[in-house]
C-alpha cells in the first residue's frame, strides 16, 4: 500500500523519542507513550500559504496530508473568524482582545478541523468505517465527514449527552451508539473494539488515527497568527478536554517560529476547565506533575473528560510559558455565555462559556495582563447547548398589539 502523508515522515514518541513508520498506531512499543506526527518541512513561505484556499488546506505543507488534499471530498473546515472583541474587552478591562470563533465550521465546532485530517489518514490506510468516542461535537463532525467522504460511520457517546448534539450526529446517517457511562468509559470501550474483528478496517479518529487527527488543532494556531498579521498573540486562553487542542496550538506556534514565518517572541498559554471536571486545573494549582482522574459533573459536557490524555503536557506548557490553568463554576459558565453574546453577538456553547469565564477570572485575579494582546477561543455553537441558558428564556414582555401597551411595558 502506497502512503502519502505529505511532509510527515514518521511517528515519534513524545516521551522517549522512538520513531516508527507512518501507520495506524498511537502508542509507543518501548514506553507506551503517545505517538505524534514528525515532519521534514520544505521551504514554506507566507506567500505560498496566502495563495491557498480559504480553509485549513492552505496549510497542507505543514500537515500530514497529500499535496492534492483540497481536490478530494472533504468538509473543508477552517479559516473561521478572528473577531476583534472591543466590547467584551471593555467589559473585562482588556485593551486588545480577540475571539477566535470556531462555531463557523461546517458542523459548528472546531472538531471539523481534526476530523478532516483523520479522514485523509483513513483513506491512506484503506479503512471503510470512520468511528470515535465523543462528548458530542466530535460525533457530529465524524458522521458528517464520513457522509461527505463516502465512508461508513459508527460513533459512540455517553447516553446522556445534550439532545441537540445527538440529533446532529444522527442526521448525517451512520450508527450512533449511546453507552451507559462517562466519556472515559466510552473511550475504553473503543480501545477494546479496535482489537476485535468487529473493528477491522475501522478508523477511530481519536484512537488509532489520533497522531494524525490531533494535528488538525495546529491549524488554529496557524490561522490566529496569520489573521493577526503574521504574529503570535501575547496571551491565549484555550479550553481543556483531553488537552490535545492546547498542546497542538503550542506546537503550531513553535513550528511557525522555527520556519521563520513569525517573530520569535514570548507568549503565555492559559488552560480553561469547568470546576465540575477540573483535574488539570487542580494539578496545576497544587504544583503536581501528575493529573488525577475525576468523575465529571458539569454542564460543559464537551469538556467532560475526567482522565485527560494530554493533561501532563498541558501542565508543562502552562508553566513553561508563564500561563496558568484555571476553572469556573457552572453558574460562571452560564454568565460568561451571556456576557459574550450580549457584548459581541457570539452565542457560544458551554465550552466557550468556560474560556470566557476563565478569562474574566484571570483578569480579576491579576494573572492575565490586561494590556497584552489576548485571544480567547470559542470552539462551538450555543445552539447545541440551549439547556444551559434556558432559564429565563422568555420574551421580555408579552403585550397587546398597541403602542399604549408597549409604552406601559417598557
Amino acid at each position: 500500500m502506497s502512503l502519502d502523508f505529505g511532509p510527515a515522515t514518521a511517528l515519534s514518541c513524545r516521551e522517549c523519542g522512538a520513531r516508527y513508520d507512518l501507520g495506524p498506531s498511537f502508542a509507543c512499543l518501548e514506553c507506551f507513550g503517545p505517538l505524534e506526527a514528525a515532519y521534514s518541512f520544505g521551504d514554506v513561505t507566507r506567500a505560498d500559504i496566502e495563495s491557498g484556499p480559504a480553509n485549513i488546506w492552505r496549510y497542507r505543507s505543514l500537515l500530514p496530508v497529500p499535496a492534492d488534499v483540497a481536490t478530494k471530498p472533504n468538509m473543508n473546515p477552517g479559516w473561521t473568524k478572528l473577531v476583534k472583541a472591543g466590547n467584551l474587552g471593555k467589559a473585562l478591562g482588556i485593551r486588545s482582545l480577540y475571539v477566535k470563533d470556531d462555531s463557523g465550521n461546517p458542523t459548528h465546532s472546531f472538531k471539523d478541523r481534526v476530523v478532516a485530517i483523520a479522514v485523509e489518514a483513513a483513506r491512506n490506510f484503506g479503512f471503510h468505517t470512520l468511528s470515535c468516542s465523543s462528548t458530542g461535537n466530535l460525533a457530529g463532525a465524524v458522521t458528517a465527514a464520513a457522509a461527505r467522504a463516502g465512508l461508513d460511520a459508527c460513533v459512540f457517546i455517553p447516553a446522556d449527552l445534550e439532545q441537540a448534539k445527538i440529533a446532529m450526529a444522527r442526521v448525517f446517517g451512520g450508527k450512533l451508539i449511546g453507552i451507559e457511562g462517562t466519556y472515559d468509559e466510552v473511550n475504553r470501550f473503543c480501545s477494546e473494539l479496535i482489537g476485535d474483528p468487529l473493528g477491522d478496517k475501522w478508523g477511530f479518529v481519536n484512537v488509532n488515527l489520533r497522531p494524525y487527527y490531533a494535528e488538525g488543532s495546529k491549524t488554529l494556531a496557524y490561522e490566529i497568527a496569520e489573521q493577526l498579521g503574521w504574529r503570535l498573540p501575547e496571551q491565549i486562553v484555550i479550553p481543556i478536554a483531553s488537552g490535545s487542542q492546547l498542546t497542538k496550538i503550542d506546537k503550531g506556534f513553535k513550528e511557525l517560529i522555527a520556519l521563520g514565518l513569525v517573530e520569535d517572541r514570548p507568549y503565555k498559554v492559559f488552560g480553561a476547565q469547568a470546576q465540575g471536571c477540573s483535574p488539570v486545573s487542580t494539578a496545576f494549582k497544587a504544583g503536581h506533575e501528575v493529573v488525577q482522574p475525576v468523575k465529571p459533573d458539569t454542564i460543559a459536557k464537551s469538556l467532560a473528560i475526567g482522565n485527560p490524555a494530554d493533561g501532563p503536557y498541558v501542565l508543562d506548557i502552562a508553566r513553561r510559558t508563564g500561563g496558568a490553568v484555571e476553572d469556573v463554576t457552572d453558574a460562571e459558565i452560564v454568565a460568561a455565555i451571556r456576557l459574550l453574546a450580549s457584548t459581541e453577538g457570539i452565542f457560544a456553547e458551554t465550552a466557550g462559556g468556560v474560556t470566557v469565564g476563565v478569562l474574566k477570572k484571570l483578569v480579576e485575579t491579576g494573572r492575565l495582563d490586561p494590556e497584552a494582546e489576548t485571544v480567547v477561543l470559542n470552539t462551538g455553537d450555543g445552539l447545541k447547548t440551549l439547556d444551559a441558558v434556558s432559564d429565563g428564556a422568555a420574551p421580555t414582555a408579552v403585550i397587546r398589539p398597541s403602542l399604549d401597551a408597549f409604552r406601559a411595558a417598557v
